[in-house]
């Protein structure tokens, strides 16, 4: 029909699994982490399976028409002086090229909500400075820009 938009399917979110180590890697990649090699590979699929195994995570990835297109790492930790447990993100990425079409509103929103099941008493994640479009995408949803990390390479 004429001046009918296709209807391009949401995403889905889903827990990670074993199966999508190697496109979590490449999501990885793309945000900065170093690209796995020959040598890098195996070690980096047990560091990725034990995290997805483990009772105090719950890392997600974002699917648009059956393919993964994001990823969430989410973590429930302990903080000193808090009785209950804090949500930190370290990694949020959507591959580029399907950036826009709400794989990371729906991948932060599902960790909202598991944080809130959890019982947690705030919700942490970490972005780099350049990412600007993201920061948005964070505020949208009532995150606060709150302070600043440091790292020191060994």
């Amino acid at each position: 029909m004429e001046g009918l938009q296709e209807s391009l399917p949401g995403p889905i979110v889903r827990r990670a699994l074993v199966a999508d180590f190697a496109v979590v890697a490449a999501l990885l990649a793309e945000l900065g982490r170093p690209t796995l090699s020959g040598d890098t590979t195996d070690a980096a699929m047990a560091v990725y399976n034990r995290h997805i195994a483990r009772a105090d995570t719950a890392s997600l990835v974002a699917e648009i028409g059956g393919v993964v297109v994001g990823f969430l790492s989410l973590e429930f930790r302990e903080r000193l002086n808090r009785t209950r447990s804090q949500a930190w993100i370290p990694d949020l990425i959507v591959a580029a090229a399907h950036r826009g079409r709400g794989a990371g509103k729906a991948l932060l929103l599902r960790a909202l909500d598991l944080a809130q099941e959890r019982d947690c008493w705030s919700v942490i994640l970490e972005s780099g400075r350049s990412r600007l479009v993201a920061h948005q995408l964070y505020r949208s949803v009532g995150m606060l820009d709150e302070g600043a990390y440091f790292i020191r390479s060994l």
